[in-house]
This record gives structure tokens, C-alpha cells and sequence, in this order.
């Protein structure tokens, strides 16, 4: 699961030169692994097809459009969740401190919210550790996955297969955008993490919604 939870961090990357570099030993990794089914490798495959298949700089244009500049696709967990508030900063250091405790560091630039870094996290865990993980963000991996399946974004896959390893069902309908209540309306969060030990043991984050909320799902 390690190698999968790795690959889709990279899938979920900016596709720099870099990233298309490794491209070929993302695919072998999530085949060789083979923590997905069948089917979702190939709408994995389909994703990287493409970004290979565009010129390197609307590869590049699309990625930023897509999770930059798209708030209800954005990959900053806390985006969705403290939006620009204030809280934000304490999550984030709580979160950055977790990483530390486990002997992680980040990539000057990177912020600890960025759902590839947790992922890169996650992969440091055992495989039920790093399920629990991905079930405790799981409602905001649900709207990423359902707002990119509005756009018709193959990046839905990635996300999807996240869903996957958590156990949940992915690829339902998508409900209508205006449908939708504001992120921030919905959920809080209590303190990220518990600390780790560089043994492998983790507290999940516990990202919950806000008593009386309705139209999301925990």
C-alpha cells in the first residue's frame, strides 16, 4: 500500500519535468503493488496519459487552474476546513510537528496540509494506520472527488483511489454545485495529530462536523 499511497502523491503533484521523469516507475509502482482494482488502474493510467500527452506547459496551466485557483478542488486540507482564517496557523504547525516527530521533513515551499504530503506521511505508516488516515479526511476527499467529477477531471481517479484504500465506495453521482453548503460552514477541527513515534505509530487527524450540520457526510 506504501508504494500506491506514494505513486497517487505524485500523480497529485505539479507535472514538472520531474514528475514526468518518474512517470513510467509511478505506473510500475501502483501495477506492481496492485492495492487497486483493476479498473481503477486504468483511470489512473488514463490520467497519466494524458498530462504526458499535452505540452509540458498546459499540463502545468491546467494543474494550477485545476487545484490553485479551484476552491472547492483545492488539495490544502485546511483550505477546506479553516479556509483563510486564523485557526489555520495553529493547525498547521500541529500538523508540521507530527511530521517532525516522525523523522519527516518538507521541501522548502511545501505546507503540511497539502494532501501529497499526507499521503507521503501516510505511506510511513502500517497499511491500517494509513487507512485510518485516509478515513479520517475522508468527507473532504469526498468533495474533492465529487467537484472534480463535475469538471469531468480525470484527476478524479486519484482521488477516487484514495477512497478505495479507505474502504469507501467512490464514482457516485455528484451532486449539483449549488447544491453544495460552504466547506467552512460545515466542518471544524479539533488538534491535528497526537504526535508520532518514529516506531510507526500515528493519531489520526480529527477533522469532524460541526453539530447540526446537514449535507455532508463524516
Amino acid at each position: 500500500m506504501k508504494h500506491t499511497l506514494r505513486a497517487i502523491a505524485r500523480l497529485l503533484g505539479y507535472p514538472d519535468a520531474a514528475w514526468r521523469d518518474h512517470l513510467d516507475a509511478l505506473r510500475d509502482a501502483l501495477h506492481d503493488e496492485r492495492a487497486l482494482a483493476s479498473g481503477r488502474l486504468a483511470e489512473l493510467d488514463a490520467l497519466a496519459d494524458r498530462i504526458a500527452s499535452i505540452a509540458p506547459l498546459q499540463a502545468e496551466a491546467e494543474y494550477v487552474e485545476l487545484f490553485d485557483r479551484g476552491r472547492a478542488t483545492a488539495l490544502h486540507l485546511f483550505e477546506h476546513v479553516h479556509g483563510d482564517s486564523r485557526e489555520r496557523g495553529p493547525a498547521m504547525i500541529d500538523l508540521l510537528r507530527t511530521y517532525e516527530d516522525a523523522g519527516l521533513e518538507l521541501a522548502p515551499g511545501e505546507l503540511p496540509d497539502h494532501l501529497p504530503v499526507l499521503l507521503e506521511y501516510a505511506s510511513t505508516q502500517p497499511p491500517e494506520a494509513a487507512r485510518e488516515l485516509l478515513r479520517e479526511v475522508v468527507h473532504i476527499l469526498e468533495a474533492i472527488h465529487a467537484a472534480l467529477l463535475r469538471r469531468r477531471s480525470l484527476y478524479a481517479a486519484a482521488i477516487g483511489a484514495l477512497l478505495d484504500l479507505a474502504g469507501m465506495r467512490s464514482g457516485r453521482p455528484a451532486a449539483a454545485a449549488d447544491d453544495e453548503p460552504p466547506l467552512d460552514a460545515v466542518w471544524e477541527e479539533p488538534p491535528v495529530f497526537g504526535g508520532c513515534s518514529n516506531a510507526g505509530q500515528a493519531q489520526p487527524i480529527r477533522i469532524v462536523r460541526q453539530a447540526g450540520a446537514t449535507g455532508a457526510r463524516a
